[in-house]
């Protein structure tokens, strides 16, 4: 049941993102005088809908996109020039297209069409969807970092070792391994460490840091245990440990673990979600988008070896999932059965998850293909390039871009897209990329 949970929340997270990014297209389209005859979220049979206004607002079946309808998207055809048509004598599919545009511009609605707006006011209402995405986004990551916090180790203890073995891949104590110096000091799995051989603590990384200073000499220890301050005396050992920068084990040629002489407590910490101050937000979200992009540039490769994995053996890189797999995800941040991961952390990814997600609304709709939104912009930038060159040239307005010939191309978006979206499905279900490996 909570997985099916999960997955609700999920879908009610994803319409709302949907319904966002349209009202970005809606209300500057609006705002600027454009006839929007529908706004929709979801295809196929329409579950609900009132209208408003000159406006239809309402909510179909399939909860997979949506759509503003915003009369006038293709320019009527040069003056002068005939409608192309096909060998049997009816028109071209563009044709029919730019015909069933223009016949929803009512006498006296000329100037209420997408076609007739400026190129700024243009770009404005195409880049209002995906821009909706991004602050979403945006808020959401911020609500993470913030109010959540990221996973890191503190300064509070989460094991002390009973002894140091003389093997070391021994998992028990033998009778005759010395204490390790952290429980005979004294210290315990709960204590929070305020200081080591006097300097202030505040996270794990501290800890280490001040244990490496301290060296092998007695440190003076000042923990909180059950709300008291307690002071300890510990005497680190010297022993060969792994060799660590930046959180990363450093390794040799033969990827075998780089040790040296180091001292040594036997003490390891907890993890737990640390609140971020609001600084770290706009490095994050820079950082995710940059990601995204990367993830984007780089498709065609990732479904080539998606498919692979779904039709053969290799193995599936979890970088790119569809529907279905991102659906599992909220499933198990519902569902995942363990003491340590509380109402908290899931809250934390569920917002996490939904954040990725509108990142890559946002990211993927740029990309300058129709029916993406990335395709008008691509117009409404070409159209603005080629009245700028008219003018320098002294020659005419060269008038709207017509985006209705793009139509040919625009099919194969939608089959590529819909091909994608089946072969990322596929492989959700029969090499699924899980949360818990």
């Amino acid at each position: 049941m909570s997985f099916l949970v999960g997955v609700l929340v999920l879908v009610v997270g994803l319409v709302v993102s949907i319904a966002l990014h349209e009202i970005g297209h809606l209300a500057p389209a609006k705002r600027f005088g454009v006839k929007v005859s529908e706004y929709f979220v979801g295809f196929g049979p329409t579950l609900w809908s009132r209208r408003r206004g000159e406006t239809e607002y309402g909510i179909k079946a399939v909860p997979l996109g949506g759509y503003v309808r915003m009369v006038g998207m293709y320019p009527p055809a040069r003056a002068g020039s005939t409608p192309r048509r096909r060998r049997d004598g009816r028109v071209t599919l563009v044709e029919e297209a730019r015909q069933y545009s223009l016949a929803e511009v009512r006498p006296g609605e000329e100037q209420r069409t997408f076609y007739s707006l400026s190129v700024p006011k243009k770009l404005v209402v195409m880049l209002g969807g995906p821009l909706m995405n991004l602050l979403i986004a945006i808020v959401l990551l911020a609500v993470v970092l913030v109010g959540f916090g990221v996973p890191a180790y503190t300064s509070t203890l989460g094991s002390v070792q009973e002894c140091l073995p003389e093997d070391p891949a021994a998992t028990a104590c033998a009778p005759g391994d010395p204490a390790a110096p952290g429980a005979a000091a004294g210290l315990q799995p709960g204590d929070t460490v305020l200081s080591w051989a006097g300097q202030p603590v505040e996270d794990w990384d501290d800890v280490r840091e001040t244990i490496a200073d301290a060296g092998t000499g007695p440190a003076s220890v000042v923990v909180e245990r059950d709300g008291r301050e307690q002071t300890v005396t510990v005497t680190a050992a010297l022993t060969e440990r792994p060799v660590v920068v930046d959180g990363e084990v450093v390794t040799d040629e033969n990827g075998e673990p780089v040790t040296e002489p180091q001292p040594f407590v036997g003490i390891g910490p907890t993890a737990a979600l640390v609140p971020q101050p609001v600084t770290a937000v706009p490095g994050r979200v820079a950082e995710a988008v940059g990601a995204t992009v990367n993830v984007v540039l780089t498709l065609p490769q990732r479904l080539v070896d998606i498919a692979q994995a779904a039709f053969g053996e290799e193995e599936r890189d979890g970088s790119v999932v569809g529907l279905v797999g991102v659906g599992r995800f909220a499933g198990e941040i519902a569902s995942i059965d363990s003491e340590n991961y509380g109402v908290t952390e899931r809250t934390a990814d569920m917002l996490g998850l939904l954040a990725s997600l509108n990142l890559a609304l946002f990211v993927f709709n740029l990309i300058p293909l129709l029916p993406l939104d990335g395709g008008h912009i691509a117009g409404a930038l070409w159209e603005g390039l080629r009245r700028r060159i008219a003018r320098l040239r002294g020659r005419p307005d060269p008038g709207p871009v017509d985006v209705a010939r793009l139509l040919p191309v625009t099919y194969v978006v939608v089959a590529v897209m819909l091909g994608m979206s089946l072969l990322l499905a596929y492989a959700d279900i029969v090499r699924p990329v899980t949360l818990t490996g």
